[in-house]
C-alpha cells in the first residue's frame, strides 16, 4: 500500500502543479493494485473545459507506473 500511496500522491500533485483542476482519490482506497481519482476544473466555457480535460488525460497516459483503464467525462 506504500506504493500505491506514493504513486497517487505523486499524479495528484502533479496534475495540480501542472494544471487548474482539483483532484481527489475517490474509490479503490484500500486495494493495492487499483485506484481511482476525480478531475474537476471550472469554465464558463465549454470548449475550455473539454481541452483541459484533454491535455490531463493525455498527462496522465504518460506516466509508466499505472494503466489507465476507463475514464468518464461529465459536463455540467
Amino acid at each position: 500500500m506504500k506504493e500505491k500511496r506514493s504513486v497517487v500522491k505523486k499524479v495528484i500533485q502533479r496534475l495540480k502543479n501542472q494544471f487548474n483542476v482539483a483532484v481527489a482519490e475517490t474509490d479503490h482506497l484500500e486495494l493495492w493494485q487499483r485506484f481511482e481519482i476525480g478531475i474537476v476544473t471550472v469554465s464558463k466555457d465549454k470548449q475550455v473545459v473539454e481541452s483541459e480535460l484533454q491535455q490531463v488525460l493525455k498527462f496522465i497516459d504518460r506516466f509508466e507506473e499505472f494503466e489507465v483503464t476507463s475514464y468518464d467525462i461529465e459536463l455540467l
